[in-house]
This record gives structure tokens, sequence and C-alpha cells, in this order.
């Protein structure tokens, strides 16, 4: 049947029609001209009560937006830092601890009340108890003085000199929805089969060609460990795209990466990849998106792109690529740069290579860098460069705006992020920034200074640990995931961390404070491999950044010792006295609340005032014993302890059981 002949019958306009339709369940586009007659006869016979669910929907919506409005309108502003504790977390915005926790789960997070949770994690949890959190003033700082940088070398150029440059993508999603495999498919390499366990450990700058114009893109790593990363590769780019799995829909990474881009304000596409799959389910993701990120299709009548795609069979591709183009030439006034400057860019990898020394991977965002041009960091005298090399590791002598480029020639590694410049800088020696970043290493004191270190030390545990890494980005993660795991009792002390192998400087000093060594992508040496069998110090190496962190989890969880917590169980109303003995009693009564448990611990409870405490030795009903009594049950009580029970005591039933403190 035709649509418009449908919306005749049904006496409502075309267009109307077209946008109720997806709402009420049924998967007709706003371009389709024709419903089939099955389809159409359904919607003719339950039009009255459609119309009537839908407004009843409608209205529900607006309701729950008032209160929302009016909740947001109230509530104040909460301050959250980098890192918070779940326990401190609740304090902070007075929500209960246990539904905190419970919102983790749904995202699944399982964690504990001094386990710590990043500032991203606890604005998505803000969001499902509709909380107003904000970022701490330290949070934010470095990566507005980054921004402030780069707007203040762009607002020095002339109009006239900016020219267009490739726009810079960005490749965001949850992990294992195909990001690195869709890079692959598009510039036709194979990264992702040398990624360990299959997902990104870092940051990769990769620039390709598509009709005759260069577009640059940015993977980044889906795993939660690399939250800052991915803020980092947002912040730097044009356009993003918002990978979701067809097969498995929207996840917590997935409403993290759409945080990430919506606070960055730039453009997205969505690409529903793993099309190919037998389980995939369009409509399913399309729905999701609209439900947990409000995001609705263009073909459901909203303005997001949604393509399908397949990465592995190459489906959908070029349709990406011509939907990006389109999307940065409508961003082209913001995608310019001067290519005569000198150049001015953000470190995006960086780590030392054994045969070339520090290098790092740098996205240029205005002007040229050039072999020979002097590298400066926050005012301080990197080096000059030696070589540069492009993504397929091809020497060039100039790197042009937008374009991803290898430095050789550091004079040490610089940090990811950092803002890289052209010009003198102040000379300074390696050992002095060495010493500067050791400085910043070593754990801070308590509050109260060296004498309550000394007064808490004995009742701490702590792991000291070396960390060594291939990437400063890798490092970096490690260590904001370990702080999540830090707890009161068990603190987590990096005495050192560093890039390149594990050498034997490494093993005496993890010999000298006690720590062990880990080794994330880097090799021991083999006279360090010796030392360490020799000075019985422990070095485990790792591929994949989750099984470190479910290590060392593992490992604080073995150190936190066992306290008795009580459990309530249910309470009782005394009807009835039956025998009463020098020290025991036993009564009958009825279950108020909860349920009686055999070999529970009593309490006597008369006029709010605890009388008396003992056991119970034996519970009967009918005068047959049982193990539970439930509520509104009558039972037999036999009272071990002080016979001071009367007839409308209370007896209130507990147990104590051993848990980890947590």
């Amino acid at each position: 049947m035709n649509i418009t002949e449908l919306a005749r019958i049904l006496k409502v306009p075309t267009q109307e029609l077209r946008d109720k339709l997806p709402l009420l369940g049924f998967d007709i586009g706003q371009k389709a001209i024709k419903v089939d007659n099955k389809t159409a006869q359904r919607i003719i016979r339950e039009w009255p009560i459609l119309i009537k669910q839908l407004a009843a929907k409608e209205q529900a919506a607006k309701e729950q937006a008032a209160v929302s409005a009016v909740e947001a309108k109230e509530k104040p502003e909460i301050k959250i830092p980098n890192f918070i504790t779940i326990r401190d977390f609740s304090i902070a915005t007075g929500s209960p601890v246990n539904k905190i926790l419970s919102e983790l789960m749904k995202n699944g997070i399982f964690s504990s009340l001094n386990e710590k949770i990043d500032f991203d994690t606890a604005a998505i949890i803000g969001q499902y108890l509709s909380l107003k959190i904000a970022p701490a003033e330290q949070s934010v700082s470095k990566n507005q003085n980054e921004t402030d940088v780069l707007k203040q070398v762009l607002s020095q150029e002339k109009p006239a000199d900016l020219t267009s440059r490739a726009p810079i993508i960005v490749v965001m999603g949850h992990v294992d929805h195909g990001k690195t495999k869709l890079l692959d498919a598009i510039r036709q390499t194979d990264v992702a089969a040398g990624e360990a366990g299959g997902i990104t450990q870092h940051i990769g700058a990769y620039q390709i060609t598509h009709n005759n114009k260069a577009i640059t893109f940015i993977d980044t790593p889906g795993h939660e460990a690399f939250t800052a990363m991915r803020n980092r590769g947002a912040r730097i780019a044009d356009v993003a795209i918002l990978v979701v799995a067809a097969d498995d829909g929207v996840k917590p990474q997935t409403v993290e990466a759409f945080r990430i881009i919506t606070a960055a304000k730039i453009p997205f596409v969505v690409a529903i990849n793993k099309i190919d799959k037998p389980e995939a389910n369009i409509e399913m993701v399309k729905r999701e998106l609209g439900e947990q990120l409000n995001i609705i299709p263009e073909d459901w009548g909203g303005k997001t792109v949604c393509l399908p795609i397949s990465a592995k069979n190459n489906l959908g591709l070029n349709e990406l690529l011509d939907m990006l183009l389109l999307t940065a030439e409508l961003e082209a006034e913001n995608i310019k740069a001067n290519p005569d400057s000198p150049a001015t860019g953000t470190i995006i990898e960086s780590h030392i290579d054994p045969g070339q020394g520090p290098v790092a991977t740098v996205l240029i965002q205005n002007g040229s860098l050039k072999v020979g041009d002097p590298m400066i960091f926050n005012g301080l005298f990197y080096g000059k460069v030696r070589a540069l090399e492009d993504y397929n590791g091809k020497n060039v002598k100039t790197a042009p705006p937008a374009m991803p480029v290898k430095i050789i020639g550091l004079k040490m590694a610089p940090a990811i992020g950092e803002i890289m410049q052209i010009g003198q800088g102040e000379k300074i020696k390696i050992n002095k920034i060495f010493s500067r970043a050791r400085k910043a290493a070593k754990p801070a004191l308590p509050a109260g200074g060296p004498a309550e270190e000394k007064k808490t030390a004995a009742e701490i545990k702590s792991i000291n640990l070396i960390i060594k890494s291939d990437y400063l980005g890798s490092g970096e993660a490690i260590e904001g995931s370990l702080a999540k795991i830090d707890q009161e009792e068990v603190k987590i002390n990096i005495i050192a961390k560093g890039l390149g192998n594990i050498t034997e400087g490494d093993i005496t000093r993890a010999k000298d404070n006690q720590a062990k060594i880990l080794g994330f992508n880097v090799k021991i040496t083999p006279l360090a491999e010796k030392l360490a069998r020799e000075q019985k110090v422990e070095v485990k190496s790792y591929k994949i950044i989750y099984e470190l962190i479910n290590d060392l989890k593992t490992e604080v969880d073995s150190l936190t010792e066992a306290k008795m917590i009580r459990v309530d169980l249910g309470r009782l109303k005394v009807l009835a006295i039956f025998r009463t003995e020098k020290s025991s009693q036993i009564v009958g009564g009825r279950v108020l609340d909860g349920q009686v448990e055999a070999d529970s611990l009593i309490e006597v409870i008369r006029d709010k005032q605890i009388m008396a405490e003992g056991r119970l030795v034996k519970l009967q009903i009918a005068k047959q014993d049982v193990s539970v009594v439930d509520t509104n049950q009558e039972c037999g009580v036999s009272f071990m302890g002080k016979p001071v029970i009367k007839v409308d005591d209370i007896l209130q039933f507990y147990k104590m059981e051993k848990v980890k403190k947590i």
C-alpha cells in the first residue's frame, strides 16, 4: 500500500505518519514510498491503541524531563579530581554507596569502597544519578594550557596566509569493536595483527589519500586503561568516527567516547561495524544509540549519519570516506593552517628506540617541520631534528600541517600531549631533567608530614614497583590504572619508571628498594636476568595491560586483612515463655521481618534497649527442627544466654561473617 494512501485512511499528514511509524516500532524510513499490505492492515487495525500508547510515552518523557530539569537546577555542580575513591565520591555527591556500586556493575565495573575511579567513569555514573559532575581545576589546567598554545599560534597568523590542510580524523569506540581493523582496511595495512591480545596499546597516526584528498587518521585505544590517551586523540582532531559493533551495541566505552567527542565539540559520524556477522542487528544499534546517547540516525529523522560497514569485508568504506570529506568541508573554515610558519604540533607517542634513541610521533598542526629545526618543549631545548619518517617508515625532509611524522634527534623523550615548537629554548642537562622526573615520581608524604607517616607505616602494607615500558603512553596508562586499585591499607609505590629494556641498574635499584620489576612490551637483558636470579628480584613481563593490572589487583587483595562484619537476619516478637533455666530459655514467637536462621546470634531488645545477648541453639516449627523460618511464621527458639526474655520482647537475629577489608 502506498504510504500516502495509508496516511489518508488514518487521516494524518503523510510526513507525520513517516515520523511516528519508527517511534511506534515499525522499521519504515523517512524516504519510504510503500508499506507492505500485512503491515499496513496491522497499522490501520491498531492505530487508535498505538496513538494512545505514543501519547502516554511522550507525556511520561515530558514529565521526566521536567523533573530532571528541576533536579538539575536544584543540584549544585560537583567538582571531581582526575581519580577519586568510591567512598569519597559517595561523600562528595551525597549518593548512597550501594547505588554507586550498582551503577558501576551495570557498566561492567566491579569495584570496592576504596578503589579509585577516574573522572570519566565518575561523570558517567553521575549522569545515571542525575548529578552535575565537573572536573576539578587541576584536572583540566594542563589540557587548557596546551589548547591555549595552539590557539595563540593560529591567532597570530594572517588569514591570507592560511590554506586548507588535511582533516584529522579520530577513531573512537568500545574495545574490540573494530577500530584498528577499520583503519587496516582503509590504508590496506595490517596493524591489528601486530597488537598483543588484539587491542591497540598506544596511539597511532596514519595518512591516506581518497579522491585526491589527504586524510589523517588517529587510532585511539579502546581499553578503559587508556582514558587519558583517548582524550588527547579527540582534542587534536577535526572529525570523529564513533565505531559501534553491530553484534554488540552501545557499551560503557562507547558512552565514554561519545562524551569525549561532545566535550571536544567536534562533528562525528557513526560507523556501525561488523554487519557481516550473522548476529548483526543494525536496528538494535540505532535504537540503543537513541536511548542511551540521544543520537538519532538520519533515516530515523535525526541529524547523525550512521553508516553500516564491514571492515573485515571492505563494505561501505568508500561511503564512509566520502562522508568524512563532506563533513570536513562543512568545517573548512576551522581546518586551515599556514604551511610556511615554523612548526607547532602535539606529541601523540613517545618512546626510546634501541637503535635510534629517544623518538616521538608528532602531529603537525601549524607550519612545516624540517630536518635541522631546533625543537623546544615548555621552553626547554630538546635537540635538532636529525631525521623525519612518515607512518610507512620512509624518510621525508619536510612535514606539512596535518602530517604525522616520527622525529629522530631528540635528547630525551618528551611527554605525550606536550606541544612542540621551533625555536631556541633554555639548554638543560639531561640528568637535571631526569632528576626532576625522579622527584616527581616519588610518593608524596601524608598530610600530617613525616611524623604521621612514621605513625601509620607499621599499619600499612606496601608493594614497591619499578615499571619499564616501550612507550610513555603505555607507562602513563599503567600508572593511572594502578592508582585505581591503590587502597588505604595496601599502598602501591612506584619507585621508578622508565622506557626501554630492563637492565642491571634496574635490578640493583629494585634490590635496594625491595621492589619488583614490571616490564611492558620490553625485554630483560641476559646480564640483568642473571643478576635478578642471584639477587632474588622478581621480574615480570607483560604484553597486555589489563593482565598486568589484574595480577596487581590480585596481589593487593591477598594482602588485605579479613575482618568480621555483622549481618542482620531478622526480628522475632516473643509471644510465650515455655521454659526458663539458669543460663537458657525456650520461647515461642512470630517472625516480624527477614528470617531466622539456625546457629544465629541473638540480641534481646526491650523498649529499644539491649537487655542481653546470646545464641540460638535450636530452632523448631511444630516440634520439628528446621534451619530457616521466614517472615510471619511462628516458631520455637532455644536461647542460650542470660534468661531475661519476657513476652513482647524483640529478638534480633544476626551473624558475624569474615570478609576482606574494602
